[in-house]
């Protein structure tokens, strides 16, 4: 299989094992690890003001997402994921 790319569309199974579709809008390294920053399809493709909901995860071995293990790790890659503009928070 191929790497995660910008764009890239997947399905995972949420708390309730619903699927849901997620979209990858921005990754990142940081610290020989690699993130990637997701949003649910459905807010991606929608054009409006409102803030949409922005998830973060590692990537493991190129091709799968993992939740990030530490509340501080989760702070960095936030952090790093604001300053590159991948987040809501842009204007």
């Amino acid at each position: 299989m191929g790497s995660i790319e910008i764009g890239e569309i997947l399905t995972v199974l949420d708390e309730d094992d619903r699927e849901q579709e997620i979209e990858v809008i921005g990754l990142l390294t940081m610290e020989d690890k690699e993130y990637a920053a997701v949003a649910f399809v459905e807010d991606v493709n929608e054009e409006t003001d409102e803030d949409m909901d922005v998830f973060f995860f590692q990537v493991i071995d190129g091709e799968d997402l993992a939740e990030i293990e530490t509340d501080e790790e989760f702070e960095k890659v936030s952090a790093a994921f604001l300053e590159a503009g991948v987040t809501e928070d842009e204007e």
